[in-house]
């Protein structure tokens, strides 16, 4: 019965195994071996990060730190415009202090401590129509 059991355990895994690209065409071989970084010495010039300028729409601001919560509704997050309703009844002012300053489970800024407040404020709208 082992012998069974071991020979269709080899059998399954034999299977179910993925296939690796094994290839030994010149191209498949440099793309293996090619460097996945540089290496800058003393006195050579750096490649510069690009940084984005100017201010982020509401959606991007959402992506970047309001999804985690707002798109999953963890800790009663409003997901939908229909959520957002008795919140915006509030009145945007509160709503905004509430974001900015953070509210019962809502964390100050959202995570978002490199957002200004006009950013904040394009989330909430952004979030609030979805």
């Amino acid at each position: 019965m082992k012998k069974l059991s071991a020979a269709l355990l080899l059998l399954a895994t034999t299977a179910y195994a993925q296939p690796y690209d094994n290839s030994m065409t010149e191209d498949a071989i440099k793309k293996r071996i090619a460097p996945i970084g540089a290496v800058y010495f003393e006195g050579d010039k750096a490649a510069v990060a690009e940084v984005p300028t100017g201010p982020r729409t509401g959606e991007q601001v959402y992506q970047a730190a309001c999804f985690a919560c707002h798109g999953t509704g963890a800790l009663g997050a409003p997901k939908s415009a229909d959520d957002w309703a008795p919140r915006l009844a509030k009145g945007a002012d509160t709503l905004l202090n509430h974001a900015i300053n953070g509210f019962n489970a809502m964390p100050p800024r959202g995570t978002c401590m490199d957002c200004s407040d006009d950013e904040i404020s394009a989330a909430i709208d952004f979030m609030s129509k979805k």
